[in-house]
């Protein structure tokens, strides 16, 4: 009941040709053109720092990583006082649990 039905592989009926023959057929390459212009890209401007701008970035930076910093260690901080409240919760309920069976 529970066994995979396997698909038959049904026989041929009918004449089976063998497959067409494909001939390998030379690739002509083009007559090479004359070259083309040399076409001029438009330079691209590069970025240029100077002392202020990279103080700036550098302050940005600094900036960025203290406020990132700022909001994981009050999360890990959030985290860990919820687990001390709780672990409080579960020692107290089980206090009051076992001064109830103790009546």
């Amino acid at each position: 009941m529970l066994r995979p039905k396997l698909p038959t592989m049904p026989t041929p009926t009918g004449l089976i040709s063998p497959p067409a023959v494909i001939e390998p057929t030379a690739v002509e390459q083009p007559s090479p053109a004359a070259a083309p212009a040399p076409v001029s890209t438009p330079s691209r401007s590069t970025v240029q720092l100077t002392p202020g701008s990279a103080l700036a970035l550098v302050g940005g930076g600094t900036a960025v990583v203290l406020v990132v910093g700022a909001v994981l260690v009050s999360m890990l901080l959030a985290v860990a006082i919820t687990a001390a409240s709780v672990a409080v919760c579960a020692l107290v309920v089980r206090s009051l649990a076992s001064a109830q069976h103790r009546r």
